[in-house]
């Protein structure tokens, strides 16, 4: 049995890889939907707090690009400085978006339950809850250079 390291990075590639050529012929990527996503659920946000929120997805000049796309293609607009929101036309499109996504939801969770999905989700945010946290205790306790 391959590792679960393998597991992860394969399913990644794989979830990144449909879903980007999926989202192709809206003009998006899967990190574009994220961020769109993030705005449509906090309304005029701030690019920080879209940065933040999506910080463990891709690194800043990454989301920093899908900002920008998302704001060239009509997705969101500016209504004050430094803030964020979807368009109408953005919210419309999204809905036609949401209907392919979750077509893809249903394919990459085919022959798994719910009960198993939700297994799969806890286990994971524990493994990396024990990872993080002893990180950060271990470089609490490593000595200053």
């Amino acid at each position: 049995m391959k590792p679960i390291g393998y597991w992860l990075n394969r399913t990644d590639k794989a979830l990144t890889g449909h879903m980007d050529d999926m989202l192709e012929g809206f003009g998006l990527t899967r990190i574009a939907w994220q961020v769109l996503n993030v705005l449509h659920d906090t309304p005029e946000t701030t690019d920080a707090e879209v940065l933040s929120t999506l910080s463990a997805n891709a690194d800043a000049p990454t989301l920093t690009a899908a900002l920008d796309t998302v704001l060239a293609d009509g997705w969101a607009t500016r209504p004050a400085p430094d803030r964020l929101a979807v368009t109408r036309d953005g919210r419309e499109r999204l809905a036609d978006v949401a209907e392919r996504v979750d077509a893809f939801r249903a394919l990459a969770t085919t022959g798994i339950s719910p009960d198993e999905y939700h297994t799969a989700v806890r286990v994971l945010e524990r493994m990396t809850h024990n990872i993080e946290t002893s990180t950060r205790a271990y470089r609490d306790a490593a000595p200053s250079r």
